[in-house]
């Protein structure tokens, strides 16, 4: 369910800061001072993997349209024409794909969910047995799992959390499951339509506001923009891992200059042999 980037993000900032900085005060002044009463976490976790990665593959897919077209000498029309249609075509099913995924996901894990609280109502000695064997298997002696095995298990629903987590490494969906999948949905659509349309917009932009510049700037603006978009989105991914914003932003730009490449090089490799022919 979680990624590690997203496990990352749930982590309050000061504690972050303290970890960063290997300062076992300030870590020590962030639990002592904190608000025990408020909720420790944030929800933006939930959709970053939409954002990130429906906006990388928004934008690696429509620039690999424009540097195929431009590598096949396309004219800006047919770029255009080709661009818009698939990129709103790819949102629309990434988002619907983000839906389903995410519904199915979590459907699966409430059946799950079910049938270990059906086993503990039917047979509690053995699921208490298993998880005594699992605490026991990460370095618990018999005693003390037995002992916090049978504490948890007088609270049959969080010890039913518990085994899912532990036993099936399963995190347990909130009950609005099906909103909270439709929001993923939505996210990647928007990221992917918004980021896939800029590689595409200065054929539509630089044209019309400075109509003495050659066509082969418009691949040129597209390549900068598109840089530079990816560089911003590997950095901003870096708030929230513990990976340093310089090499986040140039190994998703250089990622994206690969792919970039390969879609130029095929465009003209396939023009050449169009011509030939």
């Amino acid at each position: 369910m979680s990624t590690t980037d997203e496990s990352t993000a749930l982590v309050p900032n000061a504690a972050r800061k303290a970890y960063d900085g290997q300062d076992p005060e300030a870590s020590k002044n962030f639990h002592d001072t904190r608000d025990m009463s408020t909720e420790m976490h944030q929800t933006e976790g939930g959709f970053l993997k939409p954002l990130i990665f429906g906006g990388l593959d928004g934008i690696l897919t429509s620039f690999a349209i424009v540097a195929g077209a431009a590598g096949g000498s396309m004219p800006i029309p047919v770029i255009l024409v080709l661009g818009f249609s698939n990129i709103f075509a790819d949102a629309l099913a990434m988002g619907v794909g983000e839906f389903l995924s995410s519904k199915a996901e979590n459907e699966w894990i409430l059946s799950e969910r079910k049938r270990e609280n059906w086993e503990m109502e039917n047979y509690p000695e053995g699921e208490i047995r298993e998880m005594i064997d699992i605490y026991k298997e990460r370095g618990m002696s018999h005693e003390d799992a037995v002992t916090v095995i049978n504490t948890m298990a007088k609270y049959k629903d969080f010890f039913v959390d518990v085994m899912m987590a532990e036993e099936l490494q399963l995190q347990v969906p909130e009950e609005d499951h099906k909103v909270e999948s439709m929001k993923e949905g939505v996210a990647m659509f928007c990221a992917f339509a918004s980021f896939g349309s800029l590689p595409l917009l200065g054929y539509v932009i630089i044209p019309t506001t400075f109509p003495s510049l050659p066509e082969e700037m418009l691949f040129t603006a597209a390549c900068v923009v598109t840089g530079i978009v990816l560089f911003l989105m590997g950095s901003v991914k870096s708030i929230f891992s513990a990976s340093n914003w310089f090499v986040c932003g140039m190994e998703t730009f250089l990622l994206g200059g690969a792919c970039a490449t390969l879609a130029y090089t095929i465009g003209q490799f396939v023009d050449g042999l169009v011509s030939e022919s």
